[in-house]
C-alpha cells in the first residue's frame, strides 16, 4: 500500500500536533482528541516503518536521541575521577556531595525555561543554545587543576548543569512526535540513551584515567592527564553535537493545538475522574501529577547518592579503586541499557503501575543488602556487585523509565515542554538534596544509616503507587 501524500491528503482526526516545519500547510489538531494513538503521519518513505509504531520524525528523533546521550555523558564520563580530584584539591565526602549537586542545581536553574521556550522559539533554536553552554562548561571543567580551589569545580559542574537541562525539551519532543500508545516504549528508548551516559560512559573515563595514569601533559593553560581528558573529550563531542543540530535539526517547532468542542465519552469520564478533588485539596489530576514528580524525586535520589559516595564507597568497603568501580558500575548499566530497550515488550506484559513499583521494590532490595557491612575494607567484592546489578541494570531502568512514561501520558496532548521540564527539575532537585545529605550523613553516620534511609524512602514510594494504582490507570490511559 502506497503512503499517503502527506501535503494534499487529509490528516485523520486524533495524529499528533508536532511536524517538522519543513512540511508546512499542515494545519493544528484537537487537542483535546483522544484517538491519539493511531499511526502518526510520516514525513517520507524512509521513516515510514517506524511510523507503523509511532514515530514521524525519524531524524529529528536520532538528533535528539544524541543530545540526551551528552546531557547525561558529561556527568559519567567523570564519575571515576570525580572523587580522586575533590580528593586531591583537599576536599570531602561533604564536598563530594556538593560538586554533585551542583550539577544538578545548573539543570534546576533552566529546565522549565527550556521547556517553556521549545514552545516559544523552538526545539532547534533551545538546543542550540543549551549545547553550546555545555560546550564551555566542559572547557571551564578542564581548568579546574590550574585554578585549584573547589570552588571553582562547583562553578564548572553548574555550567554544565545548565548546559545539559533539556530533559524537559527532549522529553517533549519525543512526546510530540510519537503515539500515545506505544509512549512508554519510546521514552524507554530515550532514557535507555540517557541511562547509558550516565552508566556506560564510565568505561571512557575508567580507560583514560588507566592510560594516562599519573601523567601530566602541559600545553601553556592547557592540561592533559586523567582529570582533564574526559572534559576534552566531552568538548569535541559537543562541537559534533552542534553540527548535527546546525545541519540536521533545522526548523523543528511544535505547532500550536486547537480547542475541540465535542469529546467522546471515553475522554469525558477520564476527564471527570481528573476534576476530582484528592484529600490533599489538589484535583485528582494535580495530586497525580505531583505524585509522578515525588516517585521521580525517590527514583532519582536514590541513584544520586551512588553517583555521590560509589566510588568512595567502594574503596573503602571493599578495597576496590576507582576505575575498577566505575567499570563495575558501567557493566552494569550496560545490563540497565538492553533492559530498557525491552522495555516495548515489557510493558506489554505489565501495566505502568506494575513496572513502577517493582522496580522501586528491586532498588530497595539492592540498597538493602549493603547495610550490614564490617567496617573495614574485607567485604567480598562480590556483594558490591550483586547490589549494583539490583540498582543499575534491573530496578532504577524499569522503575524510572516507568515512571517517565506515566507521566507523560498523564500530561495527554497540553504543553508537553512545560509540564517535563517542571518533572526533569523535580529529578534535578532530588540529584541535589540526596548527594549533599548522604554525603553528610555518610561522613558523621555510617554507610548503612544512609542506606537504611534510601530503603524507607523507596518502600513508601511502592506504596503510594500501589495505593494510588486506579485512578492512575485511568488518568493515563
Amino acid at each position: 500500500q502506497n503512503p499517503p501524500d502527506l501535503l494534499s491528503d487529509p490528516i485523520p482526526q486524533g495524529h499528533t500536533p508536532y511536524v517538522s516545519m519543513e512540511l508546512g500547510g499542515v494545519p493544528p489538531v484537537p487537542e483535546d482528541n483522544d484517538d491519539d494513538d493511531d499511526v502518526s503521519i510520516s514525513p517520507s518513505i524512509v521513516s515510514s516503518v517506524m511510523t507503523a509504531d509511532g514515530i514521524h520524525d525519524l531524524e529529528g528523533f536520532l538528533v535528539v536521541c544524541f543530545v540526551i546521550l551528552i546531557g547525561d555523558m558529561s556527568r559519567g564520563i567523570m564519575f571515576p575521577t570525580l572523587w580522586p580530584l575533590v580528593d586531591s584539591l583537599g576536599g570531602t565526602e561533604v564536598v563530594q556531595g556538593i560538586a554533585v549537586a551542583a550539577f544538578s542545581g545548573g539543570r534546576i536553574l533552566v529546565n522549565p525555561m527550556f521547556g517553556s521556550w521549545s514552545i516559544s522559539i523552538g526545539y532547534t533554536r533551545t538546543l542550540l543554545t543549551s549545547v553550546t553552554i555545555l560546550f564551555v562548561g566542559t572547557l571551564v571543567y578542564a581548568q579546574i587543576q590550574n585554578v585549584g580551589k573547589l570552588q571553582f569545580l562547583v562553578v564548572a559542574q553548574i555550567i554544565l548543569g545548565i548546559g545539559s537541562g533539556t530533559l524537559g525539551v527532549t522529553r517533549a519532543f519525543v512526546a510530540d512526535v510519537t503515539a500515545k500508545r506505544n509512549r512508554t516504549t519510546y521514552m524507554a528508548w530515550i532514557t535507555a540513551v540517557q541511562y547509558g551516559g550516565f552508566t556506560v560512559t564510565p568505561f571512557i573515563g575508567s580507560f583514560l584515567s588507566l592510560v594516562l595514569g599519573e601523567n601530566d601533559y602541559q600545553f601553556g593553560p592547557f592540561r592533559l592527564n586523567m582529570f582533564t581528558a574526559p572534559a576534552y573529550c566531552m568538548s569535541i563531542i559537543c562541537l559534533f553535537t552542534l553540527y548535527l543540530l546546525i545541519f540536521h535539526f533545522q526548523n523543528r517547532q511544535r505547532i500550536p493545538s486547537v480547542k475541540e468542542t465535542k469529546k467522546s465519552s471515553r475522554r469525558q469520564a477520564i476527564e471527570d475522574v481528573a476534576n476530582g478533588v484528592a484529600a490533599c485539596g489538589l484535583t485528582v489530576y494535580e495530586a497525580c501529577l505531583l505524585g509522578c514528580m515525588l516517585l521521580n524525586v525517590a527514583s532519582k535520589g536514590s541513584i544520586g547518592s551512588f553517583e555521590t559516595l560509589g566510588v568512595k564507597f567502594a574503596k573503602s568497603q571493599f578495597g576496590l579503586g576507582s576505575s575498577s568501580a566505575g567499570s563495575i558500575v558501567a557493566t552494569c548499566g550496560s545490563v540497565g541499557v538492553v533492559v530498557l530497550l525491552s522495555m516495548g515488550q515489557l510493558s506489554v506484559w505489565f501495566t505502568d503501575v506494575q513496572l513502577v513499583s517493582g522496580g522501586l521494590l528491586v532498588m530497595a532490595v539492592g540498597i538493602a543488602s549493603l547495610t550490614m557491612l564490617k567496617d573495614e575494607a574485607e567485604n567480598p567484592t562480590w556483594r558490591y556487585s550483586t547490589a549494583i546489578f539490583l540498582i543499575y541494570s534491573i530496578g532504577y531502568p524499569i522503575g524510572h523509565t516507568a515512571v517517565i512514561g506515566m507521566f507523560s501520558k498523564v500530561v495527554g496532548r497540553r504543553a508537553q515542554g512545560v509540564f517535563q521540564g517542571w518533572f526533569a527539575s523535580a529529578g534535578s532537585l532530588a540529584r541535589m538534596i540526596f548527594p549533599v545529605t548522604s554525603g553528610l550523613v555518610a561522613h558523621f553516620m555510617s554507610f548503612s544509616w544512609l542506606f537504611l534511609m534510601l530503603v524507607v524512602v523507596l518502600v513508601v514510594a511502592a506504596a503510594f503507587v500501589l495505593s494510588a494504582r486506579k485512578t492512575l490507570r485511568i488518568l493515563s490511559s
